[in-house]
């Protein structure tokens, strides 16, 4: 069971690790001052529940490695993030887009994850849940602005939807861990939230005049086997570089 657990811990550390990590490239780049500072905020939140979930992944294992081990010295198909997250950023529809997608996702997985039997697993999903509320309420803001807006502004999200909406089922894929882990009653079942996520989507693109995508012909999942887009590669470089430059360099 533990070597289940630690898969399942290091999933969910590794989504929120790369999520943050593609975050932190739009430090300084938001759209005006207030957006930059909440886009930080955000970064800083989700970096911050990536480590303490590493830290935890680190002692499940129990072979010695760090939460640093695990971030920076390991290779691209030995991570098992969801695909959404290591998507690139694009311009600032496709930011707010994407990160809508996650957030509707995390206010349902972390309220769920907080009812864990694991004590660890539930204190971190209870001090998420309130950080990916706000997430979630700027967000969607961001969704109803960019739809409800200009003929400028609509046009760059539909661009965005048709891109992005392909990766979403990524978030609901699940196999032997996640029902390991659901009979232990120490993670969610993912599929029950999947139709409660697509009616909280609905219900924002309907106030952003926008709807749902129909075609499920491109449907993109494999994070969870190490399967990843191009982009994965090219995020950990940067990320990795400074670690594996300087080997066991203490900061």
């Amino acid at each position: 069971m533990e070597n289940y657990l630690f898969k399942y811990v290091l999933r969910i550390a590794d989504s929120a690790l790369i999520h943050g990590q593609r975050l932190s490239e739009l430090t300084t780049k938001g759209p005006f001052l207030e957006e930059q500072l909440a886009l930080s905020n955000i970064t800083l939140d989700t970096l911050g529940t990536a480590q303490l979930l590493l830290d935890y992944a680190a002692k499940v294992e129990g072979k010695g490695r760090t939460e640093d081990d695990l971030a920076y010295l390991r290779l691209d198909r030995d991570f098992y993030n969801n695909l959404l997250v290591e998507q690139p950023n694009g311009d600032y529809a496709n930011v707010m887009l994407r990160q809508f997608f996650i957030d509707s996702f995390n206010v349902l997985f972390y309220t769920q994850l907080s009812k864990s039997l694991d004590e660890t697993l539930s204190g971190i999903a209870q001090k998420a849940i309130k950080e990916v509320t706000y997430h979630l309420r700027h967000s969607s803001m961001w969704v109803i602005r960019f739809g409800d807006g200009t003929d400028e502004s609509k046009g760059r999200i539909l661009v965005a939807l048709k891109e992005l909406w392909k990766f979403h089922y990524d978030l609901f894929e699940e196999d032997e861990v996640d029902f390991k882990m659901h009979e232990a009653q120490i993670g969610p079942k993912l599929k029950d939230l999947y139709p409660v996520w697509l009616n909280n989507v609905e219900s924002v693109l309907v106030q952003a005049t926008l709807a749902l995508p129909t075609d499920d012909n491109l449907k993109r999942i494999g994070g969870k086997k190490g399967l990843h887009s191009e982009y994965l590669g090219y995020l950990l470089a940067e990320m990795q570089s400074l670690a594996r430059a300087f080997p066991n360099a203490k900061w």
